[in-house]
């Protein structure tokens, strides 16, 4: 919400991202005192010009050919499964348990087994093997029955190695799926103490700054960008999030381009917060004491970009 006692604080954050202090330096006038800093503003840059239509290079339609017909299939289950993980999830409660439990439950999963990520990412594998497997048994049968010249050799394969991989392989899937379900539960310990963190640091904010006349627009800035953190942090791990969307009624117009343009939108939102605890007239105690939880989220945020980074590395 773009208010008029909001202070705006934009930055590049680049390796240097201040400038020497300047007394001379024209001021908003929603600022009753000048800050002891000024922050640089990064200018977006312009979109580069767009070719004239004579110039736009055109690719002519593609014939149905056998590639086309060969990833139909694959590209339909990617669809699929992209548009399912950005299905919002609630969490259960008391009423959703007990649909969970009902005996009608393995019906209801039968009719919605299409629906399944799971499914639907074994289906192109699925139908590589099984036509794999068809095009074997036919060339077999044609040997057999002497569709084929006699030169031509019955193709058979020893189950032996299937029998003393099998016990490995079943191990291997069963430690794989305690692993992932590791990793989720890791992963939402991290975000309770995101949540756990912001809102430990916003009353800390509430209580420890005084509502004057001087620090309001300060602390209602900071309230602002410990809001928008977790948001951002959301945005950042989740693919195809609208961030923009989001931070709209958080962030103001400014504020917002500059987080846009960064490399790595919820640190912008950290020195957000880190440069405004430094604009407050604060006793170096309490300066201190809020910064060890700003401390504490910045931690949290590495070792969320290291569980996805294990999960992708395994998967």
């Amino acid at each position: 919400m773009a208010q008029s006692s909001k202070l705006s604080l934009s930055s590049t954050f680049t390796p240097t991202p201040f400038l020497n202090f300047r007394s001379n330096s024209s001021l908003p006038t929603k600022f009753s005192r000048q800050p002891s800093f000024k922050i640089l503003f990064s200018a977006s840059q312009p979109p580069p010009p767009s070719l004239p239509p004579s110039s736009k290079p055109t690719t002519p339609d593609k014939a149905l050919d056998l590639v086309s017909l060969l990833r139909a299939i694959p590209d339909w289950a990617d669809r699929t499964q992209e548009r399912g993980m950005e299905q919002n999830r609630a969490l259960y409660n008391h009423e959703k348990w007990v649909h969970h439990r009902s005996s009608r439950r393995h019906l209801r999963h039968l009719l919605s087994i299409l629906q399944s990520r799971v499914i639907l990412s074994l289906v192109p594998p699925v139908l590589v093997f099984t036509s794999v497997a068809i095009v074997v048994a036919t060339y077999n049968t044609a040997v057999n029955l002497h569709w084929l010249p006699g030169f031509f050799p019955v193709l058979r394969d020893s189950s032996l190695p299937y029998q003393l991989t099998a016990p490995a392989l079943a191990l291997l899937l069963v430690f794989r799926t305690e692993a992932s379900y590791s990793r989720y539960e890791e992963g939402r310990k991290a975000w309770t103490m995101v949540i756990a963190g912001t809102n430990d640091l916003a009353g800390q904010v509430i209580a420890g700054i005084d509502n004057s006349a001087d620090d309001q627009p300060i602390k209602s800035a900071l309230l602002h960008y410990i809001m928008a953190f977790p948001v951002a942090l959301k945005c950042h791990v989740l693919y195809g999030s609208d961030i923009g969307r989001d931070l709209q009624n958080l962030l103001e117009v400014d504020d917002l381009a500059v987080i846009l343009n960064s490399k790595h939108r919820p640190r912008c939102i950290i020195d957000f917060i880190s440069q405004s605890l430094k604009v407050l007239n604060l006793e170096e105690s309490k300066r201190t004491m809020l910064v060890s939880p700003l401390d504490h989220l910045n931690l949290t945020m590495e070792n969320i970009h290291l569980y996805l980074y294990l999960i992708a590395v395994v998967l």
